[in-house]
């Protein structure tokens, strides 16, 4: 999990974005929110992400696309 949260932190600020504004749950690492303000990252284990299923939560919200370093087009998925 930290690895995971550890990347996502390398390859935004790689990008020129921001660091997070707040990192929470790296202590029980069931699931980690990573707040950059215009956006957030969740890290979850399967278990904890099929018992919070913020898919169905979030499912009216618009998807968003952003590409790539390598210019490959991404949709956010569930």
């Amino acid at each position: 999990m930290r690895t995971i949260v550890e990347e996502v932190e390398q390859r935004v600020k790689a990008a020129g974005g921001p660091a997070p504004y707040r990192v929470e749950g790296t202590d029980d690492a069931r699931w980690v929110l990573m707040d950059y303000g215009d956006f957030v990252v969740h890290v979850f284990l399967d278990e904890a992400r099929r018992y919070y299923d913020l898919e169905r939560l979030w499912a009216d919200a618009p998807r968003t696309e952003w590409d790539e370093p390598d210019g490959r087009a991404v949709a956010a998925r569930p």
